[in-house]
């Protein structure tokens, strides 16, 4: 199964269920930016409390780990961080998606996403390449992972001349990301 179909197996339920989402995380760093292989994919979705049941519909339990309605339902009512995780049986493949609620980095990203075409008409969405690298930033200044810089480095190599710096600085100061940032753009 190729990489794309994978991501799909996860993006299209969710389109066909009507449910707002983009991709995020290694996914979306490799979009903007150097592919490298990854074991899952990083989803931020818009899921109100009444939409819960169009998870277990559209990821069946023949074919997908999808946690019980009520789990659904208590991560979706979450104020913040709420999370829950998908599994592809035949492949182990895993979906982490992250419920948004109120965070304004996550609200930015769903209305600046971008849909970028993989096969045959069948793509996804994903986040703005600001958004993720902000993202990759808090991720390195709470476990100090290379693999965050390394992501981020690529992306401005790759895409640098569609990425806005001045987005990234504006969010850069309103999460005091400033030391990261500088260190990655030495």
């Amino acid at each position: 199964m190729e990489q794309t179909d994978l991501f799909l197996m996860f993006t299209t339920p969710l389109e066909e269920a009507h449910i707002d989402y983009m991709a995020t995380g290694s996914v979306a760093s490799m979009m903007y930016g150097i592919p490298r292989f990854t074991h899952d994919l990083d989803l931020v979705i818009v899921l109100p409390a009444d939409r819960t049941v169009c998870i277990s519909t559209g990821f069946p339990a023949d074919r997908f780990y999808c946690p019980p309605a009520e789990v659904l339902l208590i991560e979706s009512r979450r104020p913040r961080r709420g999370h829950f995780n998908l599994i592809h049986h035949e492949t182990g493949f895993k979906a982490d998606v992250y419920i948004h609620q109120t965070d304004e980095l996550e609200t930015w990203g769903l209305q600046h996403k971008t849909r970028i075409d993989l096969a045959e008409g069948q793509g996804l969405w994903v986040a703005p390449p600001e958004y993720v690298i902000l993202r990759k930033l808090e991720f390195y200044r709470e476990g100090t992972s290379q693999k965050h810089v390394n992501d981020i480095v690529g992306m401005l190599e790759v895409s640098g001349d569609r990425i806005d710096r001045a987005v990234i600085q504006e969010w850069v100061h309103r999460r005091n990301l400033q030391p990261q940032w500088d260190e990655v753009t030495k």
